[in-house]
């Protein structure tokens, strides 16, 4: 017969309230101390931590160590001395029967809120892993932001559609996991990027309001809040207007983060342009809950005997106030790797020192240049300015921006628990790929232009902006989307200038653009990543924090070692042969 485990209560939920009451809990041994006839072991499940007192010399005790699981029972008493660092910490149960339900190796590091292990061990051993308190954390914070979508959008009128796993290959900006078939020899499914094109013609057939809890994979590079796999909380209307829209998600975002972390965020949000973000903060997703705001100092060179800078199309400044005798030359030899990144040479740093400027450069300005750049600056005593300059905007914004977000990490300028969330709205349309050359959709080919730019979609592609928008937390972006193109003449002007063929269109989504003629309602829509969304919650910057079972920063995953090679018999059946790279 199956011996039953007794259990009255969760460790962590037992009080002052409980004294004197008898109690079963269970859970995995998280710390023991043996002082002869008495032991102390803290018990873990995944409410919390409870002290249990066990007389040796009173009742049977098994061989107790680290990560055993056991059934104790027993009376819950107050303590002596309270523990303020656990939420049991003034009772503590004194067992009158400890029972061992399971043994456990000797862990390969410490289990606690902080450890000794270094990430790949703990990947490897994420079971484990996830058996600390502060990860347990994110995951219940996790499902509370789903279990929120779900009654929002209910609330809201929406529709919970799944939409297919194995998909045509699309173009959507990364590259597809592709799936062969084993039916169709030499034929492929792709895993959705996400499920643009599905969503949209579920608008085609009248559903009017669409969400899903979206698994969406995409092979590209990884960094610290990227995966290949993922998961999107998806969202799709009819018949709004891009206010309406905006207004009805910031109920969804005010209702998340009240309801889980009890923090109250203002409505409306605000909104800032692109080119506002970009040109100030160096950001599509700019963090403002700092300064160090982007100075556009051109017109201070325009007669500059520098010619590096007389040259530049572009130059931009930052200043950081207090910083002149901590920014050694090591740390500019650290920011300019930065600088390299964004092809930009290095980062030129200029200090003010005993009222005057100091740097390798000065030596090139007179002194309307100089007296320019303290005032533009508002310069006082160890005040430090970067400049940086190039012919291409984005490098010099974006190559100023992520030294911006550096220092602000490193100077503390962050106050600990505070949230900034905030629309990028006004897109441009299209932009140049910096391999090609060629003119590349901004976000998709399906994006509708602002009605008062239409006129200028062939003669000023790149003056054209979008009806699009991103919601940006703590400089993340945590979810964006757009409203998209709904009349076919508008559809056919995108394509020719994208240099789509009507064989292209047919080749790569013709049965898409079929869809959308027969009778198309305007529409738009949006997607919020949940790994962002929950990392920003939990105050994470690391997405693998918020995944149960994430893959590396080479894709793999550390637990199964996926990806994995498969039996040349499941190869063949699939008409697939590896071919090895030569040396």
């Amino acid at each position: 017969m199956e011996k039953e485990i007794k259990r009255t209560n969760y460790c962590g939920e037992l009080s002052l309230n409980d004294l004197n009451k008898t109690v079963s809990v269970v859970g995995w041994v998280s710390k023991k101390r043996n002082l002869g006839s008495l032991m102390f072991v803290d018990l873990r499940d995944r409410s919390g931590i409870i002290q249990v007192l066990i007389k040796t010399d009173s009742i049977e005790v098994p061989d107790i160590r680290n990560e055993y699981i056991l059934n104790i029972t027993g009376v819950v008493n107050k303590k002596d001395v309270a523990n303020p660092n656990l939420k049991t910490g003034e009772i503590e149960i004194e067992a009158s029967e400890v029972v061992l339900i399971n043994t456990a190796k000797q862990p390969p590091f410490i289990i606690a809120e902080k450890t000794d292990a270094l990430e790949d061990i703990r990947l490897k051993y994420r079971y484990l892993d996830l058996r600390r308190p502060n990860l347990l954390k994110n995951f219940i914070t996790r499902a509370k932001i789903v279990k929120i979508a779900h009654e929002y959008l209910d609330q809201n009128g929406f529709i919970e559609v799944e939409t297919p796993y194995l998909a045509p290959s699309t173009p959507e900006g990364a590259r597809d996991y592709l799936v062969p078939s084993r039916i169709h020899k030499g034929q492929f499914y792709a895993l959705p990027q996400s499920p643009q094109l599905y969503k949209q013609m579920l608008m085609v057939a009248g559903f009017e309001r669409y969400y899903q809890v979206a698994r969406c994979f995409r092979d590209e590079d990884l960094r610290a809040d990227r995966q290949p796999d993922f998961t999107q909380i998806d969202i799709e209307t009819s018949f709004l207007t891009q206010d309406q829209f905006l207004t009805l998600m910031e109920g969804f975002v005010q209702k998340v983060f009240k309801e889980v972390i009890d923090v109250d965020i203002k409505l409306p949000l605000r909104r800032i342009s692109y080119d506002e973000a970009t040109n100030v903060y160096g950001s599509d997703k700019p963090d403002t809950r700092f300064d160090l705001k982007l100075t556009d100092i051109k017109d201070l060179f325009v007669d500059s005997e520098f010619e590096t800078f007389k040259n530049a199309k572009y130059i931009k400044g930052i200043k950081v106030e207090n910083f002149a005798k901590d920014c050694t030359r090591k740390k500019q030899d650290t920011y300019n790797l930065l600088a390299k990144k964004f092809k930009l040479n290095n980062y030129f740093v200029i200090k003010y020192e005993n009222n005057e400027l100091v740097g390798s450069i000065v030596k090139f300005f007179d002194e309307k240049t100089k007296n320019g750049l303290i005032e533009r600056f508002s310069l006082k005593e160890n005040d430090v300015i970067f400049i940086a300059q190039g012919n291409i905007l984005r490098n010099v914004n974006f190559g100023l921006g992520a030294l911006r977000t550096d220092l602000a990490e490193e100077l503390n300028l962050i106050k600990p628990h505070t949230f900034d969330v905030l629309w990028v709205v006004d897109f441009p349309l299209f932009e140049k790929s910096e391999e090609t050359g060629e003119i590349t959709p901004c976000h998709h080919p399906f994006t509708r232009p602002v009605d008062e730019d239409l006129d200028k979609l062939e003669t000023e592609p790149y003056n054209v902006y979008s009806y699009t928008y991103d919601i940006v937390m703590n400089g993340y972006e945590a979810g964006g989307g757009g409203l998209r193109i709904y009349d076919q003449e508008t559809q056919d002007r995108i394509f020719k200038i994208l240099g789509f063929s009507e064989e292209d269109i047919q080749r790569k989504f013709g049965w898409f653009v079929e869809s959308l003629k027969y009778g198309t309602p305007p529409h738009g829509g949006m997607a919020f990543g949940l790994e962002r969304l929950t990392m920003v919650l939990c105050e994470t910057n690391n997405i693998r924090d918020v995944i149960a079972f994430p893959k590396n920063l080479s894709a793999v995953c550390p637990v199964t070692n996926a990806p994995v090679n498969v039996d040349d018999d499941q190869l063949a059946e699939l008409g697939i042969k590896i071919v090895k790279e030569e040396d």
